[in-house]
Formats: structure tokens, sequence, C-alpha cells
């Protein structure tokens, strides 16, 4: 795909608005070492569900563990298997230098933007925030989304200043501060991009939506596509019963599941993915699989939920 900011834009717009936002999982061997074959098989599977943009090596894809060989294959094979059919934004991170090491990675890969993760550990101030953003945007010809998250959260102010910087295309939130989150969009310029990046962003998809932000990644999509395309749909169609259904049903206890041990946002959609024959092993330390105490609950869950929008385990 490639192309200028402008073009990327237009082609994540297009795709905001027909699907939810893939975030693959990174598939790994049982002894922890990278299933390339597998992560080809895997971004395949989420390509045929038809997302509206894949954004390998995310948070989702345990960025945070990969060695930047590892990422260069990784960001390699999502931007082959996409084919241009789809934008394909990869995650960077750390400080700007790192991040623009990895940047320099994704660009040779071929990917069409940046996905750009919170720094690393130390808290910043808000001069601080903007000039990590414009130290990258100096490194790289790709697009950069900026991710709000964590230690990173931006002020209306400087919402502003980071939109002017060039190559500076978008926010993703992951904060949920929804008054917090509606004066960034009141302050951004026309055309700028807002994604839902809240965990399990289904749950608070039709709050953002009245904030103006309705795009949305989707956890769900990464194991159940079916599920998160059934959501999707109603949710676009204003079909309330529906998503209330899938809400109550299947999202409220799956959020519950993964609130009770820390890293279950990534290591219980990647053992539902497992459930689902999906090739994409277990996780990397620091996090954990699942209990088999929760896995039981977790293939009860999926069932229902797959129950739910006619399809099955």
């Amino acid at each position: 795909m490639g192309g200028q900011p402008e073009s990327v834009v237009r082609a994540l717009r297009d795709g905001m608005a027909e699907g939810v936002l893939s975030f693959p999982l990174t598939s790994f061997h049982a002894d922890g070492s990278l299933d390339l074959d597998g992560f080809r098989a895997y971004v395949a599977g989420q390509l045929a569900a038809a997302p509206g943009a894949l954004f390998p090596a995310c948070g989702t894809g345990e960025f945070f563990s990969l060695d930047e060989d590892e990422y260069r294959q990784v960001v390699g094979v999502a931007v082959e298997e996409a084919g241009g059919r789809v934008p394909v934004v990869a995650g960077v991170g750390y400080g700007w230098a790192q991040a623009a090491r990895f940047a320099r990675i994704a660009e040779e890969a071929g990917a069409d933007a940046l996905l750009v993760l919170p720094h690393y550990l130390v808290a910043a101030p808000q001069d601080g925030l903007v000039a990590q953003l414009e130290q990258l945007a100096a490194r790289t010809s790709l697009p950069l989304i900026a991710y709000q998250r964590g230690q990173v959260a931006y002020t209306a102010h400087s919402l502003t200043r980071i939109a002017r910087v060039p190559g500076v295309i978008g926010l993703k939130d992951g904060h949920s501060d929804l008054d917090r989150l509606q004066r960034l969009t009141l302050a951004a310029p026309d055309g700028f991009l807002f994604f839902n990046g809240a965990a399990t962003a289904e749950i608070q998809a039709r709050a953002y939506a009245a904030v103006g932000v309705p795009a949305y990644s989707s956890a769900v999509h990464a194991f159940a596509p079916e599920i998160a395309d059934a959501f999707f749909a109603a949710l676009r169609d204003g079909e309330q019963g529906t998503t209330d259904k899938l809400l109550r049903d299947f999202y409220v206890p799956f959020v519950e599941l993964r609130d009770r041990v820390p890293g279950y946002a990534v290591s219980l959609v990647k053992a539902a993915a497992r459930l689902r024959g999906r090739p994409v092993g277990p996780v990397r330390a620091p996090l954990t699989d699942p209990s088999t105490a929760d896995l039981a609950e977790l293939r009860a869950l999926l069932g229902a939920g797959l129950d739910l929008v006619g399809a099955s385990l």
C-alpha cells in the first residue's frame, strides 16, 4: 500500500468504517522461539475475516518480548500476507532512539504506518511527550499514530501540538477518560484519526462513539472474529438488543475473567486462540498462560459466545 500520510489516512479511515482493527498475536513454539510459519497461517486467518487494518507487533502481539530480528520477520510476514489489501501498522516503542530503530525495520519491511507505544518506565511532562514524537517523526518517513496509555496522557493543548508534527496522523486512546477524550477530539484538526484502544474495547464502544471515536481495536477478533464482527455490525446498524446481549452474555464475563490475573489481556486471548486451533503457541515471560481452572472457564465462555452468533469451536 505505502504512499504519503494522506493516502494512509484515507485507507485507515475507509477500513475503520468497514470493520474492526486486527491486532494479531505473535506465534511462538513451545520452547518460546518464534514460529513464523504459524504466524503466517494465523495472520492469513485474521485477514480472511476482513479487518479494517492489521497492527502486527503491538501490545497483543507481545512487541515487548521481540528482538529486532524477530520483529523484522513478524512485520515482513504481515506485510506479505496483507498484500496491500489493508493498511499494516507496526508497533514501535521504548525511548525515541530505540523506537527509531524499530521504525527503520518496519519501513524496510513495507509497513504503511507505525503505532507509537508508550515509552519505557518514566513519567514525563507534556513537553517531553511532544518531543518524543517529534524526535521519532524526524527519523522515519512512515506516518505515526500516538498511543496514550499508562504514563502517556496528552492534554488538549499537547494534542494540537502533536497534530502539527509532520507525519503524525492520529491518536489511540487506552485511558477511557471520556472527559479528556472529548476535549482532545474537539481540539484536533479536521482529518485527525482517533482510535478506541481500551482493553476489550467493545465494552466501551458506544461511549467512545458518543464522543466522536467510533473506530476500535478488538482483542476478541484475535480469537473469535465471528463474535467481533457480529458486535461491530450490530453497533453500526443500531441493533441495541444484539449489542446488549453480546455484552451481557459474553463480553462482560470475558472481561471479568480477563481482569482476574495481570497479563491476561494477552495470555487469555492467546489461550482462546489455541482453543480455536490457531497456531499461536504460548506467551513469553513475564506473561503466563492461564491456569487449568481459568482455561476451563474460558472454554465454556467461548463456546457460549460462539453459540450467540451461530458459530462453534
